[in-house]
């Protein structure tokens, strides 16, 4: 096989969390993607929390070119997206939903974006116009109120913060990474309000393909999880315009305690 000759590298962060039966076969369906752009990659599995056979599966795959970080207790997934980020080689770092919900087929598009924009980060958006999605008219309407909520609270140009694939700059993200916080449901917000905060305004958005539906927007789980969401997004706010704490110089990666990772690499 041809070795790739290009000037960046690319990281793919691929958060798992209880997908033993699906891992191994999306992992696959990532590696044939990423197998025909033009860049060489690497692809770092993060299973957040030991809770099924996950980091098992993906171990005994042995595919090539995936890295694989797992932990014991499950922690969020943007706890995870940050470990995959920390651990990263590429200039070129991105992270995708595990569950092949947004069509990995367009992660070509987004590194295009990268090269025409010269963007410090590329934002997957539902709202783009070109984007062909199909997901519920309750997580339509969610979307437009989120998105109409972060306008107002942080004045962000991006139409869509939310869905999970998005690519950064190395530089970027070396910046950003010790003032993250966020463990769970605003992780994507935060990336994006401390990049812009930092001065990194070459932030666009990207058209996708997405089949999602959000499901029954009155079960407990959901009203939950949109509260959660909703907590978040003011914490990120206070942190960010009362606590200032984003744009403290001394800022620095804090683990949690009596955290240990366990990892495994397949080389190509």
């Amino acid at each position: 096989m041809e070795t790739k000759k290009n000037t960046h590298f690319l990281s793919l962060i691929v958060p798992v969390y209880r997908q033993e039966k699906i891992i191994v076969d999306n992992l696959q369906s990532l590696k044939t993607v990423l197998d025909n752009i033009r860049y060489d990659y690497e692809i770092i599995t993060v299973v957040d929390g030991f809770t099924d056979n996950s980091f098992k599966k993906i171990k005994k795959a042995k595919i090539d070119k995936v890295k694989c970080l797992g932990y014991e207790k499950n922690l969020g997934k943007s706890f995870a997206i940050r470990l995959g980020m920390k651990e990263a080689m590429g200039d070129y770092v991105m992270f995708i939903d595990s569950g092949m919900e947004i069509d990995p087929n367009g992660i070509s598009m987004l590194l295009e974006h990268m090269e025409w924009y010269d963007a410090d980060v590329i934002v997957g958006s539902k709202r783009h116009l070109a984007s062909q999605v199909k997901y519920s008219l309750g997580r339509q309407i969610l979307s437009h109120g989120y998105y109409t909520l972060v306008k107002l609270l942080f004045g962000l140009k991006i139409h869509d913060t939310q869905a999970g694939i998005k690519i950064f700059k190395k530089s970027v993200l070396q910046r950003i990474l010790p003032r993250l916080v966020e463990k769970k449901f605003a992780g994507d917000l935060e990336m994006l309000v401390v990049a812009d905060s930092l001065g990194f305004k070459r932030i666009y958005e990207a058209p996708i393909k997405l089949d999602y539906t959000l499901g029954n927007l009155t079960s407990a789980a959901t009203i939950e999880s949109i509260i959660n969401i909703l907590v978040d997004t003011i914490a990120i706010f206070y942190r960010k315009n009362i606590l200032r704490y984003y744009s403290n110089p001394n800022a620095r990666i804090i683990q949690p305690k009596n955290f240990k990772v366990v990892k495994f690499n397949v080389n190509s």
